[in-house]
């Protein structure tokens, strides 16, 4: 929501719009004859950067950029939509953090006492906490999991901006008695064990 008389900023947008551009600039110079025998046309091009673009929304211009530049490093011939997409996924992956679905995932197997679980990262506990626990663990759905997602996001967002995520441990020390073996062979004989 933004307040009356402000215009809701379309950077994001554009620069979206330009990690596109990009993208099919870096596959133009890299894969340069393929690259024209399969985008040789302004419609073909027009075309191609909608579906990729479509494909792409939930990329971030960070991503796209990263992804490209893994491929091209990586592949010798040009890449599939499906190729561009996975070096998403890849370039995802090694930033740190687990994907939405899979801190998800864990949320949802975690259990008490949940600060002493062994999270693969501290924003996923922060994440669930925020949802609430009952809640996650009792519906198992797409409205669930998007709410998840945005908290998840906002929390790697502000992860990645440098706000460090802890998770205190109130663990108490707890004494032991040892075992009593005196005990445990008087039990024996009583019980005929």
């Amino acid at each position: 929501m933004t307040a009356i008389g402000q215009k809701k900023s379309t950077s994001t947008k554009e620069d979206f719009i330009k990690s596109i551009d990009d993208l099919f600039l870096k596959i133009e110079l890299a894969y340069h004859y393929q690259f024209y025998k399969v985008f040789g046309t302004d419609e073909k091009l027009k075309e191609g950067k909608k579906l990729w673009a479509t494909s792409l929304k939930n990329r971030t211009p960070d991503e796209i950029s990263n992804a490209i530049e893994y491929v091209i490093l990586n592949q010798s011939y040009l890449p599939t939509l499906t190729d561009i997409m996975k070096a998403c996924e890849e370039v995802k992956k090694q930033d740190g953090y687990p994907t939405p679905e899979e801190a998800y995932i864990e949320a949802r197997r975690s259990y008490q006492p949940r600060k002493d679980f062994n999270w693969s990262h501290p924003i996923v506990y922060f994440a669930g906490k925020k949802i609430g626990w009952s809640y996650l663990s009792e519906k198992d759905s797409r409205e669930t999991f998007e709410a998840f997602k945005k908290v998840f996001n906002s929390l790697k967002r502000q992860s990645k901006d440098g706000i460090k995520f802890k998770i205190e441990n109130n663990k108490e020390k707890t004494y032991t008695k040892y075992f009593d073996k005196k005990l445990f062979e008087k039990l024996r004989k009583k019980y005929k064990v």
